[in-house]
Parts: C-alpha cells; sequence; structure tokens
C-alpha cells in the first residue's frame, strides 16, 4: 500500500463526514465540499492501485527475468 492509497482513504473518509454533517444540518456548501473531497479521495485511491499494480507487474518482470536467466547458465 502507497501513500496515495492511505490518502485517498483519509479523504474518502473525511468527505464522507463532511457531506453526511452538511446533509444534516442543511449546509449545501459543507455537503457539497464534503461529496468532492470523497471523490478526490476515490480518485487517490484509484492511482494508488495502478501504481501498486505497475509496482507488481515489474517486480513480476523482474522475477521472472532472473530465473530465465539462471536457467541459461
Amino acid at each position: 500500500m502507497n501513500k496515495d492509497r492511505v490518502k485517498g482513504a483519509v479523504d474518502q473518509a473525511v468527505g464522507n463526514t463532511r457531506r453526511v454533517v452538511g446533509n444534516s444540518t442543511g449546509d449545501t456548501k459543507g455537503e457539497i465540499k464534503g461529496a468532492v473531497q470523497e471523490l478526490k479521495g476515490k480518485a487517490e485511491t484509484a492511482v494508488g492501485k495502478l501504481k501498486d499494480a505497475a509496482k507488481d507487474a515489474n517486480n513480476q518482470a523482474a522475477a521472472s527475468s532472473q530465473a530465465r536467466q539462471g536457467v541459461r547458465r
């Protein structure tokens, strides 16, 4: 898990809370800000997942390459 996924999860939680509080209190502006922050968190989480997937694919490719080189020797 990387920092983008952690930050995304935090932004989602905070945004959700702000949205619910805004909705409960009738604060439309707060509700909208919370929804925007929640969406920002979802985007950050998606970026983090992509980075993790790329890192995993790179690690698998490196391991596969090393395994092939070991067989050739």
